[in-house]
């Protein structure tokens, strides 16, 4: 590595945090009856200390945007923090400089509490030694450069890498170089200006600038199981949100379908019209869409290093139709099997809920499908098929469905974030 330490701003430069920021400046200057500018100027707010632009973009005294910058933190730090995304690219980079032995830091105008806490809940705080921001306590608003002397350890080769060119002057007032991250806020004319000569076009740019070692990608498979109502469809959509915004290349896929011959799968097998459909040939169409969706999508999507959502798969079949049709679980594995061709999830999450309360919650729909419309006696023995599945095997995590489906959600996500960073995914 060319460096022993590399220091990173925040907004713009880890993560996209501008539907927040932008959100936050609106409604301050609302809050303050002042005219909200076109979206040109509001972007000049994304980097700069916030008091620095309402002064000369909304005419306020100091005292004026003092005051605006206190209503835009009401907003961010209750809602405004959460409309925010790390960049693609950044999370492996992170996890390949920390595994090179590299020392990293955050040097942020944005106050302390606040990064933290969007550090934490885009799961990325772990990868930092220091992170360095305006305290509350503070009487004076403290300059790029103090921030990033803060951030910068004692002893090591240090780089700063930020979106702004302000992040550039700071570093040269702490005495170290700097990388334009232009795949944020800032633009190229604003750093030529100031002498920058790295420039990163994208976070895969800053493996090269910064000498480290890109590693080979790694996919991950993700599936989501429960009985009929238990939410399954509801939380994989849920998760693959939160862990695209903390910066993972998520595919998001259902069985059966997923492809365009499994949609059609899909219809046959799920149209009330086909309640006189033989358990045999369900099994077998089930395996089908399933042989289409691993070759067209899974695996092409594992190979290619990415997180594959999958709302069911395998673990559903042995259960509908090996405990619930009473075909047997192993004979379902065995038609299976040629169709998974060893393709198996990394991890299970399995949506834990009472079938009659399934079925209640999804009754309360008006739109129930072929399965969904058998009786208590058949959802009854798919939950003990699940059962018996799931036993001590480490690839399921078993979480109750709550009626909150925001309480599930977030249970989901530390349980599957958990296992991500103890199965090495970064």
């Amino acid at each position: 590595m060319k460096y022993q330490a590399v220091l990173f701003d925040l907004d713009g430069t880890l993560s996209d945090s501008a539907p927040g920021i932008l959100a936050g400046v609106r409604f301050a200057l609302e809050k303050m009856g002042r005219e909200v500018p076109g979206e040109a100027v509001l972007r000049r707010f994304l980097g700069p200390p916030l008091v620095d632009s309402f002064i000369p973009y909304c005419g306020m005294t100091r005292e004026e945007a003092e005051r605006a910058q206190d209503y835009y933190r009401e907003y961010y730090h209750q809602t405004g923090y959460l409309e925010n995304a790390v960049y693609p690219g950044v999370r492996g980079l992170l996890k390949a400089l920390k595994a090179q032995g590299a020392f990293l830091g955050v040097a942020t105008h944005k106050p302390l509490a606040p990064s933290l806490k969007i550090l934490e809940t885009f799961d990325i705080l772990r990868y930092f030694d220091e992170v360095a921001g305006p305290l509350d306590t503070e009487d004076r608003d403290p300059t790029k450069g103090d921030l990033i002397l803060r951030a910068k350890p004692d002893g090591l080769t240090c780089v700063m890498v930020g979106d702004r060119a302000s992040d550039f002057t700071g570093a040269r007032q702490a005495g170290m170089p700097a990388i334009a991250a232009l795949y944020g806020y800032g633009d190229e004319g604003e750093f030529d200006a100031v002498g920058a000569i790295d420039k990163a076009f994208s976070p895969e740019d800053l493996y090269g600038l910064l000498g480290v070692e890109k590693p080979a990608p790694r996919g991950y498979f993700i599936s989501f199981e429960g009985n009929d109502g238990s939410g399954k469809s509801t939380q994989a959509r849920f998760l693959a949100q939160r862990l695209k915004a903390c910066g993972h290349d998520v595919l998001l896929t259902r069985e059966p379908g997923g492809t365009p011959v499994g949609e059609k799968v899909r219809d046959i097998l799920l149209q009330r019209e086909n309640m006189d459909m033989d358990a045999v040939t369900e099994a077998l169409l089930f395996a089908a869409a399933r042989a289409q969706h691993v070759r067209q999508v899974i695996r092409p999507a594992l190979s290619a290093g990415r997180l594959v959502i999958s709302d069911r798969f395998v673990d559903s079949s042995i259960a509908y139709q090996g405990a619930g049709r009473g075909l047997g679980m192993e004979m379902v594995r065995a038609i299976n099997a040629p169709a998974v061709d060893g393709c198996m999830p990394d991890t299970t999450v399995f949506l834990s809920l009472d079938p009659r309360e399934g079925m209640k919650r999804r009754s309360r729909s008006g739109n129930i499908d072929r399965l969904e419309q058998e009786g208590d006696a058949f959802h009854q023995a798919v939950g003990e098929g699940y059962r018996a599945i799931i036993g001590e095997d480490r690839r399921f995590i078993a979480v109750t469905s709550q009626p909150n489906k925001l309480d599930t959600a977030a249970e989901v996500f530390a349980r599957v974030a958990a296992r991500l960073l103890e199965d090495g995914v970064p």
